[in-house]
C-alpha cells in the first residue's frame, strides 16, 4: 500500500484493473482487503482493457 492515504484509491483501482485485466486470481483474502479499502472510493472507476 502507498504510505499516503490520499493515493489508496488509485492502488486500489490499479490493482483490479490489472487484476482483471490478465484475468489474474484473487484469494479470499486479498478479495476482502480490496473490499475493505474500496469502501471509501465510490467515485474511483476501474478501468481496463482485456487481453
Amino acid at each position: 500500500m502507498p504510505p499516503a492515504a490520499a493515493a489508496w484509491c488509485t492502488y486500489v483501482a490499479d490493482r483490479v484493473g490489472t487484476k482483471l485485466r490478465w484475468s489474474l486470481t484473487v484469494d479470499r483474502r486479498e478479495h476482502d482487503t480490496l473490499r475493505q479499502l474500496a469502501v471509501n472510493c465510490e467515485s474511483t472507476d476501474v478501468e481496463y482493457e482485456p487481453v
